[in-house]
């Protein structure tokens, strides 16, 4: 079954590689769809692909990069599945 959510990262989660750890995790556990940084300082992702893949990635958007700190991940609902590789959105 394919998943496809849109979510926020909560906490110090730009300026410390977030988005880069989140597009080569995702790669690597096969996801399409984006991540950017928010104008408020949270980050903003799409994540689409097999169910138990985007569970894994949401677990580990809450650990995040060495230097995140990650208050929370809020979940903003179903989204539209992507086309193509996960990638960074500037």
């Amino acid at each position: 079954m394919i998943r496809t959510i849109k979510v926020r990262i909560v906490g110090e989660v730009q300026g410390v590689g977030f988005r880069a750890w989140s597009e080569q995790r995702a790669n690597a556990l096969g996801l399409s769809g984006w991540v950017k940084n928010s104008e408020n300082g949270d980050v903003e992702a799409v994540f689409s692909g097999p169910a138990e893949a985007v569970s894994a990635m949401l677990a580990a958007c809450k650990e995040g990069p060495r230097h995140a700190k990650v208050h929370r991940v809020e979940l903003l609902g179903a989204a539209a599945p992507p086309v193509g590789p996960f990638r960074m959105e500037y």
